[in-house]
């Protein structure tokens, strides 16, 4: 069984492989593969405020403690925190649990190294094949060799007073107001606390999670009720998190949307002024708007793609020593700050970026123009190589010549969900529109019925 896809595993709860039966055999595999022979053989986990993360933090942590690791739990924390804690402590992994921007009956775990970095694939891969041995239960250690768990009290606090060490000392937020859409998720506390830490007027939405509602028409997926509330509340700008906090999505004073791209190209551009700007490069995607790409290029800045995943941008990064990267979904890295998409401090640099220039969100972003774009997830039954079926490999072949000049196409299967994401891009939308239904609509006579 394959268990790992482009972030993590995932899946439906009470179902492979998210089955506590499951869950154990992933957590005894994990502390096969992370155990060493000397030093505290130490695992921290977090989760987001999914209700069935009781059960598989439960399951996880007697697998890993029946393997001789220890673990130490922090309860619902940003994905970035753990990433962070993981380094600061000084520990042999990290682990979240979370299944991000899905809906609640979803959950997932995602591993971090020592380093604070997405695990390898080559570690990923030692797991897959131990929890399918028959023999991964043997030789289990016993009596006072089996590992224990701890609760780290702090967590919070800790990550909270890192991600303000991360602006100079002395800023201040204060003549701000925000509004915070928490997606009831695990930055409910995290985010406003630091905003109000530094002077900002802050509002929270969507700031009571109940263990159901994360991610329920909320967050960065649904950001009609962060426009609706900045424009209610007069404020200078929105945030909106994900399930977990690794994404960032702003609205400006007006209620428009700032997406990833946008906030990608404002650090970028402060970077290069700075002269932290390493490679004079940034790292995206090939989800990543053209005009994203035209405007970095009209100041001279040079933006490399990847496959879709903040995994990949993040690796491209770490080989090519550049220091800011990003997806248009609002995974933005910077490893000045972070090893992985961190949504509070990429909120806290937006807002102090307006402060700092005086100036409004929607001005910030005002030279940076993107194309009209349109992105059609296409329900489908079962996972399929699109590759095989000719008929949708030509109408994508159509939709090409039809933007021949003009934009692109991307076609790809998501890695975390059974669905289909046709994106085009077009200097007109209709013509955006049209090609990108199209190919939607091959994909959903093909694959859909």
């Amino acid at each position: 069984m394959r268990l790992f896809g482009t972030d993590g595993i995932r899946g439906k709860i009470n179902r492979l492989p998210m089955t506590p039966e499951n869950v154990l055999r992933i957590g005894m595999a994990a502390a096969k593969v992370l155990r060493k022979d000397h030093g505290r053989n130490m695992v921290i986990i977090g989760k987001d405020t999914r209700l069935s993360g009781y059960m598989i933090e439960s399951a996880l942590t007697s697998g890993i403690c029946s393997m001789g690791m220890n673990v130490t739990l922090t309860g619902p924390l940003p994905t970035p925190g753990i990433a962070f804690l993981t380094r600061a402590l000084r520990l042999d992994a990290g682990i979240v649990i979370s299944a991000s921007h899905n809906p609640f009956e979803d959950n997932g775990i995602k591993f971090f190294a020592a380093d604070g970095c997405k695990l390898p694939d080559e570690l990923e891969g030692m797991m897959e094949e131990l929890v399918a041995d028959d023999r991964l239960g043997s030789k289990r250690p016993s009596g006072a060799d089996i590992g224990k768990t701890f609760r780290l009290e702090d967590a919070t606090g800790r990550y909270i007073e890192y991600i303000k060490s991360t602006l100079p000392r002395g800023s201040t937020l204060e003549g701000l107001k925000v509004v915070v859409d928490c997606a009831n998720g695990a930055a409910y506390k995290v985010t406003p606390w630091v905003l109000r830490e530094l002077g900002a007027d802050v509002i929270t939405i969507n700031d009571e999670p109940d263990g159901t509602n994360i991610n329920a028409n909320c967050g960065s997926l649904h950001l009609e009720g962060l426009c609706k509330a900045v424009r209610m509340h007069k404020a200078d700008a929105g945030i909106a998190h994900d399930g977990d906090a690794d994404r960032t999505l702003m609205c400006d004073e007006k209620g428009t949307v700032v997406d990833g791209d946008k906030i990608l190209g404002l650090w970028a551009v402060l970077f290069k002024k700075e002269g932290r700007l390493r490679g004079n490069a940034v790292v995206s995607t090939v989800m990543s708007n053209l005009g994203l790409e035209n405007y970095l290029e009209r100041i001279g800045i040079k933006m490399l793609r990847t496959k879709v995943g903040d995994r990949f941008v993040a690796e491209n990064m770490l080989q090519n020593g550049y220091v800011l990267g990003g997806e248009p979904s609002g995974h933005i890295i910077c490893l000045d700050c972070n090893t992985t998409g961190d949504g509070p401090i990429t909120a806290l640099h937006v807002i102090s970026m307006m402060k700092k220039e005086n100036t409004s969100l929607s001005r910030l972003v005002a030279d940076i123009k993107l194309y009209p774009q349109i992105l059609i997830n296409v329900a489908i039954e079962k996972k399929a190589d699109i590759k095989t079926f000719p008929e949708i490999a030509q109408a994508i072949k159509d939709a090409e010549e039809s933007l021949e000049g003009k934009g692109r196409i991307i076609v790809r299967p998501s890695g975390t969900e059974l669905k289909v994401r046709v994106m085009v891009e077009a200097n007109e939308e209709k013509l955006a529109d049209r090609c990108a239904h199209q190919v939607a609509g091959v994909i959903q006579q093909m694959l859909s019925t």
